[in-house]
């Protein structure tokens, strides 16, 4: 799997075998085995800036009355914007998001449906960054703890002796 070098991937679960021990984790590239799909932005600057059009929507459709013209107009650019969002993600947050953020009928919306669908992608929306922001903070606290145990582990070891068989044979050369 490609990824684009502005991407954002979640790592879920425990990355680090056992932490305690200050393991070191293997470098190298990220192959498909590593990747959660599920939690996979390849775009997160256009979830970013669709999402707070989104947003932006929602609070003009509160407070402003709209008429039939309007109504329809916002209809087409809802689902203009769950097809964008749903391109921004990867497959299976774009199917959750097409499960939830339903279509509407031929018939167009009043304004409260229209409220209703925006605050519930609204909704949608905030708890995918939510649960980025906690992953992410998840990852760098789990980071934070590697790297204390591997420091704690180097001092530990450098603070004793080393036990090699030419150690224990004072300066003796022949």
């Amino acid at each position: 799997m490609d990824f684009p070098p502005d991407s954002i991937l979640l790592v879920v679960g425990d990355p680090v075998p056992d932490p305690e021990q200050g393991e070191l984790l293997e470098s190298g590239p990220l192959t498909e085995d590593d990747i959660d799909d599920e939690a996979f932005v390849p775009e997160p600057a256009k979830l970013m800036r669709i999402g707070g059009m989104i947003r932006k929507l929602l609070e003009e459709v509160r407070h402003a009355e709209l008429d039939e013209a309007g109504r329809d107009r916002m209809r087409d650019v809802y689902h203009l914007s769950v097809d964008e969002l749903a391109t921004a993600l990867s497959e299976p947050l774009a199917d959750e998001l097409n499960r939830i953020a339903q279509p509407f009928d031929e018939d167009i919306p009043s304004g409260p449906e229209l409220r209703v669908a925006q605050a519930q992608l609204v909704g949608w929306l905030e708890g995918l960054f939510h649960g980025i922001q906690a992953a992410v903070s998840a990852q760098q606290m789990m980071a934070e703890r590697q790297l204390r145990t591997m420091r704690s582990n180097a001092l530990e070891a450098g603070g004793q002796p080393q036990s090699s068989p030419a150690a224990g044979r004072g300066g003796v050369y022949l």
